[in-house]
């Protein structure tokens, strides 16, 4: 039987203030400058950019826009990147890890100033952000982290030991951690709703519930076969991410959709924030499978999100699983109800970097694996340049080779339940070693 201290809703709470809705349809254009697939932060901000050009632009959804990771995550603006920069300069090399690292920092400062000069009312605060860890050994390198962020990119962050932890987090769980004060929280689903109406008011098109379901080469041109029709357009951008599907084969053996997952509590008493979230700040983990979590806008609530290793329905053993987690973390939580929980899908590769590349003419923007509330944006928004041919505006050090193809995967991630267990082993055995 499951808890009934779960949830009572399993939609996204950001839906509450922010519910997506279907769009008035629209005939489909005999020929478009440019055709966009995917109707969330990447498509829309290129879109926008497009649009504002001259170009006569439209992006198709499958679902309603913003249905799927544009409104489903938790919003917190870290822009983060998965492999640390020794693995980048390993892969790819020094000048490449030391280009990724600065543009992080513009990416997010790019959100911020769009937010503000565009007036996007969508609960956005620069917090801070605070890194918990689980062992001493890793406090240590956490501090040279935050030494290296202030010296190399004039980023405010600093090392906060196990004493003046519960300054910042009401928890015992980690033995110290990190602070650094350049990245914030938002409401995605605001901040999308925000983002289309303006794409709209500068003249995108955009074309809810029409699935994309093949993309052709014709001539110099493409024919984009929808559910609605065919359309003719002299570019393609694809920026369909962790809901990428038939319509383009070559992604979709690169793309890898893993499921995210996110509880949010009932209310909490003011004290009780002020207890175990005194500063109000995002929160994230330095554990392979950690949770990020934060408290919700308007400051009442405790969001808390990981990775779900399920692939059908939706089932209570995740709900569980991140319940228990909330609980190791703040202990006096054990009897509060959850009011909601939902998943969505990030989109994983081989090398965990985001992306823009060109394949037969065809340019995508994609692969954020899990931070997109930065990368989409800054990558859709570059993209956008890059079909326009601007050379400077559309540099970025994301623009390289496509993600390598995944051997014996054509869409089905079957092998995802074993690695997320896998990860959760190093976890306990980390966790094991650090307290021993």
């Amino acid at each position: 039987m499951e808890d009934s201290r779960v949830a009572d809703k399993n939609t996204p709470y950001w839906w509450e203030e922010a519910p997506v809705k279907p769009l008035p349809r629209r005939p489909l254009a005999k020929k478009l400058d440019v055709a966009i697939i995917g109707a969330g932060y990447t498509g829309l901000s290129a879109g926008l950019v497009l649009a504002r050009e001259g170009r006569s632009v439209a992006a198709f959804d499958a679902m309603n826009p913003g249905e799927g990771a544009s409104t489903r995550n938790g919003g917190i603006t870290s822009g983060s990147i998965r492999p640390d920069y020794a693995t980048i300069t390993r892969r790819f090399g020094e000048e490449k890890a030391i280009a990724i690292e600065a543009e992080g920092k513009i990416a997010r400062e790019f959100l911020y100033d769009f937010i503000r000069t565009e007036g996007l009312d969508c609960d956005f605060q620069l917090v801070g952000q605070f890194k918990g860890v689980i062992g001493y050994d890793d406090y240590e390198k956490t501090a040279r982290s935050a030494e290296v962020l202030t010296k190399r990119l004039g980023i405010e962050a600093y090392a906060v030991p196990y004493a003046e932890q519960r300054n910042f987090i009401g928890t015992d769980f980690y033995r110290g951690g990190m602070a650094r004060m350049d990245i914030g929280g938002l409401h995605p689903a605001k901040f999308h709703a925000e983002l289309l109406r303006v794409a709209l008011a500068s003249g995108l098109t955009v074309h809810a519930g029409t699935r994309v379901t093949a993309v052709k080469r014709d001539g110099s041109e493409f024919r984009v076969v929808t559910e609605s029709g065919t359309v003719q357009a002299r570019q393609v951008l694809v920026c369909t991410n962790g809901y990428t599907d038939g319509a383009v084969p070559f992604l979709r053996r690169r793309l890898v959709p893993v499921r995210s997952r996110i509880i949010v509590t009932e209310e909490l008493a003011p004290e009780v924030m002020d207890r175990l979230m005194p500063k109000r700040m995002m929160m994230i983990e330095g554990r392979q499978l950690g949770f990020y979590y934060r408290p919700t806008p308007d400051g009442k609530r405790i969001l808390l999100g990981g990775r779900d290793s399920s692939r059908f329905g939706d089932p209570a053993a995740p709900k569980l699983f991140l319940r228990r987690g909330l609980v190791n973390l703040f202990p006096e939580l054990e009897n509060v109800r959850l009011s909601h929980t939902w998943f969505g899908n990030v989109a994983m590769h081989r090398d965990m970097l985001p992306r823009i590349f060109e394949k037969d003419g065809v340019v995508y923007a994609t692969g954020f694996c899990g931070s997109g509330v930065v990368w989409a944006p800054w990558i859709g928004t570059r993209a956008a340049h890059k079909l326009l041919g601007h050379g400077e505006q559309a540099r970025t050090a994301f623009d390289f080779r496509p993600p390598a193809f995944i051997p014996l995967y054509r869409g089905n991630p079957w092998f995802m339940p074993a690695i997320i267990e896998g990860y959760r082993m190093q976890d306990r055995i980390a966790l094991y070693r650090a307290r021993r």
